[in-house]
C-alpha cells in the first residue's frame, strides 16, 4: 500500500557551520543514517537543497520541524508499505526511494502501478498573463491501477515456512517452492529463501532481491526425464510394460553413463525405470526416438523458453538444438543434465502433465483494480497440447511408483492421497573448473495430486544442500508433502477413494 510520508531536506546555505554536528547529532540516530552521510549533506555550501531522507513518517517529521534547525525542513511525499512484511517479497518487489518500482512486479508493472502524471501546456503573453484563446494543450493524468495476484496469503505463508526451514535444516545454498493449479496456469504460491523484508530492503544484500524461480537456472536432472518418457512413449513405440535389461552402466562414444548406485543387470519395465529414476534405463529407451524428436518434445513442453511471468530477469534456460549436440549430449539430455531450465519451467512440465497433457502458460496476475475497485480480468493465459491424454495417463500412473516403497519418493506420501511425482538430483557445474567434480547438487521434487485427479502441482527445488543428504527423495519430497498436504487440507480438496494403479517395475 502507498502511505502519505516527508523527505528530510537541509539547505546547507544557512546551516551555520557551528551548528552542523548538532544537527547532525538529532538527524542521524533519529532517521537511521550514518552520521557521516549527513554530515556530507548539511555540508554542501555550495546548493541550497539537498534531500537527506526519504519515506520519514509523518510524526517523526514533525517532530523533525519541532527541533526548529535552521536549514532543515521536510516536504510532503507517499512512501511504499508492505504490511505482509517478507511473505512473496522476491514477487512483489518494492519501490525505491525515488518512488520507483526496483525489483518484482513493483519493477515489471511501475506504468500500471504508478499512472501517469497530467500535463498542461498554455501560451502566455509577454507580460507572462495566460491568453485564453491561445494554443494550450492538456494532457489529463491517468490514475495508477492496484494489481491482484494469483497468489493464496496463507498458501504462500506455509510455503515460505516450509522452504525456509529446509534450507536451514539441509544448509542449501537456497530454495524454492511453487504451488500451481494445472488447469488454469495459475500460481498459487511461489515461495524462496533466504528471503528479505521490501520494508528495509536497503538492509539485505541485492542478490536476494529477485525471484530465483525465474531467474535462476539449474539442470534439472531427473525431474526432466518425465519429457524423455512423454516423447518414447508418445513416438517411440514405448509402453509403460515395455522391458529393459538394465546394467548400472553403458557405454556410448567415449563416454561411460552410469546409475546413481552400482547394481547388478536388472530387467526393468519402462515404469520400473522412472520409478527407480535409472539414466541408464532412460539412454536404453530414448535410443528409441530421433534426436530432433527428443528436441521438439522438449520444446513443446516449454523448456528453452521463458515461461511469461512478467518477472525481472527471467532465464529461458538452455536448450541447444540438435545440429548443435556432439555425439553424446542426445543421452545427458535424456536425462536431465546438458540443458538447463528455471525452476518455473519444471513446474510447468508437471502441470501439462496433471492436467492431461494440455499445457496452459503460467499465470500470476489475476487481474487489476481501478480507483473505484472494479476490477478487470487478465486475460486467459494461452494453452496448447503438447503430449495426449492417454500418454499423459500413463505417464501419471508411472510416477505414482515413484512415491512407493520400490520408488525413490516414499517421502512424497500423503495419507489417503494418491500422489504422482518425481525426483531430481542434478550435479552442478562447478566454475572454478568447469566440470562437475566438487560443484554441488540441486536437490528437486515435482509433483501432483490427486493422482488420478490432479487438482495442484507442487514444485521444489534445493540449491547445493550441504547437511545430510543431497538426494531430492531425502531433502525435496518432504517439503512437496508438508506443502501439497496443507494446500489439498487448505483448498478442502477430498482423497478421489480410488484404488492406485498397479506398477510393474520388474520384467521378470
Amino acid at each position: 500500500m502507498t502511505v502519505e510520508a516527508r523527505s528530510v531536506f537541509a539547505d546547507p546555505s544557512i546551516i551555520e557551520p557551528a551548528k552542523r554536528q548538532e544537527i547532525v547529532n538529532a538527524l542521524a540516530p533519529t532517521l537511521g543514517l550514518n552520521p557521516a552521510d549527513v554530515m556530507k549533506a548539511v555540508s554542501k555550501t555550495d546548493t541550497q537543497f539537498v534531500y537527506v531522507a526519504h519515506g520519514v513518517r509523518p510524526e517523526k517529521a514533525r517532530m523533525i520541524s519541532d527541533w526548529g534547525f535552521a536549514g532543515i525542513g521536510t516536504l510532503p511525499e507517499y512512501r511504499r508499505e508492505y504490511p505482509n512484511g517478507s511473505l512473496a517479497a522476491s514477487v512483489i518487489g518494492f519501490v525505491n526511494d525515488s518512488g520507483k518500482g526496483a525489483a518484482g512486479l513493483e519493477a515489471a508493472m511501475n506504468d500500471v502501478l504508478a499512472g501517469r502524471d497530467g500535463r498542461q501546456r498554455v501560451e502566455l503573453s509577454l507580460e507572462g498573463q495566460h491568453i485564453p484563446m491561445g494554443k494550450d494543450q492538456k494532457q489529463a493524468p491517468v490514475p495508477g491501477r492496484g494489481v491482484r495476484l494469483t497468489l493464496l496469503q496463507d498458501l504462500q505463508y506455509k510455503a515460505q515456512e516450509a522452504i525456509t526451514e529446509q534450507v536451514k535444516a539441509s544448509n542449501a545454498e537456497s530454495g524454492s517452492v511453487i504451488v500451481m493449479d494445472p488447469r488454469t496456469g495459475k500460481v498459487l504460491a511461489m515461495a524462496s529463501a533466504p528471503g528479505y523484508d521490501p520494508n528495509s530492503y536497503g538492509e539485505s544484500d541485492a542478490s536476494v532481491w529477485g525471484s530465483p524461480i525465474v531467474q535462476d537456472a539449474f539442470e534439472p536432472g531427473s525431474t526432466g526425464k518425465v519429457a524423455t518418457a512423454a516423447a518414447v512413449l508418445e513416438h517411440g513405440g514405448v509402453t509403460p510394460a515395455t522391458p529393459f535389461v538394465v546394467p548400472d552402466r553403458v557405454q556410448r562414444y567415449d563416454r561411460v553413463f552410469g546409475d546413481s548406485h552400482p547394481h547388478a543387470k536388472e530387467k526393468l519395465t519402462f515404469a520400473g525405470v522412472l520409478a527407480q529414476s535409472s539414466n541408464v534405463g532412460t539412454i536404453l529407451a530414448s535410443e528409441r526416438i530421433s534426436e530432433e524428436r527428443l528436441y521438439k518434445t522438449l520444446r513443446e513442453f516449454g523448456f528453452g523458453e521463458k515461461t511469461g511471468l512478467n518477472l525481472p530477469g527471467e532465464t529461458p534456460g538452455n536448450l541447444r538444438p540438435p545440429e548443435k549436440w556432439s555425439g553424446v549430449d542426445r543421452y545427458t539430455i535424456a536425462f536431465g543434465q546438458g540443458l538447463s531450465v528455471n525452476a518455473m519451467q519444471m513446474a510447468s512440465v508437471y502441470a501439462t502433465i496433471a492436467n492431461g497433457g494440455v499445457r496452459v502458460d503460467p499465470s500470476l496476475v489475476a487481474g487489476t483494480v481501478n480507483e473505484d475497485d472494479e476490477f478487470d480480468p487478465a486475460d486467459e493465459p494461452e494453452s496448447r497440447r503438447v503430449i495426449s491424454t492417454r500418454t499423459a495417463r500413463q505417464i501419471s500412473d508411472m510416477l505414482e511408483g515413484v512415491t512407493t516403497e520400490q520408488g525413490t519418493a516414499p517421502k512424497a506420501q500423503i495419507a489417503g492421497y494418491r500422489v504422482a511425482g518425481k525426483t531430481g538430483t542434478a550435479e552442478k557445474i562447478n566454475p572454478e573448473t568447469g566440470s562437475y567434480k566438487g560443484g554441488g547438487y540441486v536437490a528437486s521434487f515435482a509433483g501432483f495430486a490427486p493422482a488420478d485427479d490432479p487438482r495442484l502441482v507442487v514444485q521444489v527445488v534445493l540449491d547445493n544442500p550441504r547437511r545430510g543428504s543431497h538426494y531430492g527423495g531425502d531433502v525435496a519430497a518432504p517439503v512437496f508433502r508438508e506443502v501439497m498436504g496443507f494446500a489439498l487440507q487448505t483448498q478442502k480438496i477430498p482423497p478421489t477413494g480410488s484404488e492406485p494403479p498397479k506398477i510393474r517395475i520388474r520384467a521378470d
